[in-house]
């Protein structure tokens, strides 16, 4: 399954619902919402910082990972952004068709 790291940044309303409910029952909704559509939450963790969480997840294709982004963040109390992560060998297999890519870099 692809896999996609998820951050969230929570707005003022939303810390207040994450201090009134606590960690761990955040923790559950968000592995519901992730299953509900197919997919797999392989780590789940809070942090200081410009982002109040992550979440590394495997969802069986783009569009449940939408759905599930798009789900969280129209609650208007968190901000998801999603990422699509790429192994090292969907890498070398991008590199290899570059090869044949017809490209001209500007002014060359």
């Amino acid at each position: 399954m692809p896999k996609y790291l998820i951050t969230g940044s929570y707005s003022a309303e939303g810390v207040k619902g994450l201090m009134a409910e606590g960690g761990t029952e955040r923790k559950k909704q968000a592995y519901a919402v992730v299953e509900s559509l197919g997919g797999k939450i392989e780590s789940f963790y809070y942090a200081f910082g410009s982002d109040d969480l992550y979440s590394f997840v495997d969802f069986p294709d783009v569009a449940s990972a939408l759905a599930a982004a798009g789900t969280i963040s129209s609650s208007g109390k968190v901000s998801a952004k999603l990422t699509p992560l790429i192994t090292a060998e969907e890498m070398d297999a991008g590199a290899a068709k570059s090869k044949n890519s017809k490209w001209r870099a500007p002014g060359a």
